[in-house]
């Protein structure tokens, strides 16, 4: 296993609470798309466009805060409980599918692991305490 980050799901403000971050821990952020940019765009309402869909923020050695806005609009209402995931990144598939198995034994899978738009191969599971679950693959060389 590589690393395991939280990730963060905010009602619509995270950019705000990104760039708070980013003055307490500093750094730069390692990524930022926003749902116009993604292939859904077109199924995005026109005041979500502008939101996030991701942004990274490494913060320490090893450690990467994550998070996106989860939009009332898109049918996802933001509570103490769904609002942080654990982040698992994984060295092979084979892992991946390993792990999203056995936390999905008892729990529930929300999204199958298979390949994404961004690159990744990615699912995700509610494990039977009720934590949630994102395990990903990103097959990207050293010097990337």
């Amino acid at each position: 296993m590589i690393s395991i980050n939280p990730y963060f799901n905010f009602p619509g403000n995270t950019e705000e609470a990104f760039n708070f971050y980013k003055s307490v821990f500093g750094g730069d952020f390692a990524m930022l798309m926003r749902f116009k940019d993604t292939p859904e765009a077109g199924k995005t309402p026109p005041q979500d466009l502008d939101k996030l869909m991701h942004i990274s923020l490494p913060v320490g050695k090893g450690t990467v805060l994550m998070a996106t806005d989860a939009t009332e609009s898109m049918g996802q209402k933001v509570v103490v409980g769904n609002n942080i995931h654990l982040a698992i990144h994984t060295d092979s598939e084979a892992e991946a599918d390993k792990i999203h198995s056995a936390l999905s034994k008892g729990g529930k899978v929300t999204l199958p692991m298979s390949k994404q738009f961004w690159g990744s191969y990615f699912g995700m599971v509610t494990d039977k305490f009720g934590i949630q679950w994102m395990i990903s693959y990103d097959n990207i060389s050293p010097q990337n």
